[in-house]
């Protein structure tokens, strides 16, 4: 009895640690989901059903009434809606099947106790077989070669200091602003070095989304400590020794609803926000390739969210780019919407009808990852999850699709908008594995 209880005890830990996060910290209930695949992954035409587990205390609760709705990867509304009864803390969903290739999401709900809970899970329908909505203009490598073209004129300057606070006894920190063109624009980073003579690989870093500073410089020293240049950086041209007070100033002054950055300009290929950015990244590589203590093989794109999404246009624009790793990236198959089905953050036509015009389809089509992962020819390594309403699955699967390069995938079913400090671990060591 006692090896029962402490394998009973085991398991709930197991349990607790792989979805804590997609729950409210210290939360008094878990919800506990369970496709009839162990994958959460169908082919067209099969039926999906979701065993439903909710548990308050760790006790299982009965004749709780969990209602659902279900419909496409964020589709507004619903096909499906109903109810059922848990008995013995369980009860088991019909979700369907989907014709087409893509994902199925059931969102749930209980109340016990007085309060309300919530939860959802995503399954996927022959996902393999997803294409993209977006085409490739037919001017877009001619578009962005000259883009590089006219930047590569303006010749490679920036300042490097040394910065005591974020060095240790195995790596330094330098905190570098580097100068795009002769506007004046520029974008501010922090460089880490492993503290030891030679040549090493360096690692391009670009930020998650928003106007913000640059979370935790340590987070991810261990790239240096074991022998890698990293460079990480903001894209605003905003010193991140500010304080987050400041950046939320200009935070609110210019990145809300009718102003952010991801819409500004959008309207013309020529003057959106995104090319100067994109042009970052180049201008990024150029900088590290420039260092003394580059190995003068190895250039490694690396990411998560919008940085994903810049680690893979990164190594789309430039040939430099040996390796890529990209968590469930941004702006993927954003006109995805108009198929009837998810398209990629911002959403922008999930969220205003103001983006559904001739000129802004046009544009983003330039600025869409899709598009660049096409043209990737490194060694190419993403990530992403099911739950994910930020990045949606529909998105991710299409990215990893179109890639014509050799590519592998971690695919975490349960994580939302999120990966776990040893997903974030591997990429590193898979970036090891594919040095030159």
């Amino acid at each position: 009895m006692k090896r029962l209880l402490l394998s009973v005890w085991l398991l709930s830990l197991t349990l607790l640690s792989a979805v804590a996060e997609n729950y409210p910290y210290k939360s008094d209930v878990l919800w506990v989901t369970v496709p009839n695949h162990a994958d959460w992954l169908y082919k067209t035409g099969e039926k999906a059903t979701v065993e439903v587990q909710f548990y308050k205390y760790g006790i299982p609760r009965d004749n709780v009434t969990v209602t659902y709705e279900i419909g496409g990867d964020m589709m507004p509304v619903a096909d499906t809606k109903g109810s059922v009864t848990l008995k013995n803390g369980r009860a088991v969903i019909p979700v369907g099947t989907m014709k087409e290739p893509g994902f199925r999401d059931c969102r749930l709900k209980a109340t016990v106790d007085g309060k309300t809970y919530s939860h959802h899970i995503k399954v996927g329908f022959s996902p393999e077989k997803l294409r993209p909505y977006t085409t490739m203009p037919s001017d877009f490598k001619e578009f962005w070669e000259k883009a590089k073209a006219e930047q590569k004129e303006f010749p490679l300057t920036y300042t490097k200091e040394h910065f005591e606070k974020y060095s240790t006894d195995k790596i330094d920190c330098y905190l570098v602003k580097l100068q795009l063109n002769k506007r004046g624009q520029c974008v501010y980073g922090y460089l880490f070095y492993p503290k030891k003579e030679g040549k090493f690989p360096v690692v391009l870093c670009p930020p998650g989304a928003g106007i913000k500073t640059i979370k935790e410089p340590l987070r991810h020293k261990y790239y240096a400590e074991q022998g890698c240049i990293r460079f990480e950086f903001e894209i605003h041209g905003l010193n991140p020794e500010m304080t987050d007070e400041e950046f939320k100033e200009i935070s609110n002054a210019f990145n809300g609803r009718e102003n952010g950055y991801l819409t500004n300009g959008l309207d013309s290929r020529d003057n959106y926000y995104m090319k100067r950015v994109y042009l970052a990244c180049v201008r990024g590589i150029d900088f590290l390739t420039s260092l003394p203590e580059w190995d003068g093989k190895n250039v490694i794109t690396q990411g998560g969210s919008q940085g994903g999404a810049l680690a893979l246009i990164a190594a789309g624009l430039d040939e430099r780019v040996t390796a890529c790793v990209a968590n469930h990236p941004v702006l993927s198959d954003m006109a995805g919407y108009k198929a009837g089905r998810a398209g990629g953050y911002p959403h922008f036509f999930r969220n205003s009808v103001d983006m559904d015009t001739p000129e802004k389809i046009k544009t983003m089509a330039y600025y869409d990852v899709v598009n660049f992962a096409k043209l990737i020819k490194a060694d190419t390594y993403i990530t992403w999850g099911f739950n994910d309403d930020v990045c949606p699955p529909t998105t991710s699967y299409i990215v990893y699709n179109v890639l014509n390069c050799p590519k592998e995938a971690l695919i975490t079913p349960i994580n939302e908008h999120w990966t776990s400090n040893d997903t974030e671990y591997g990429h590193l060591l898979w970036i090891k594995k594919h040095l030159k």
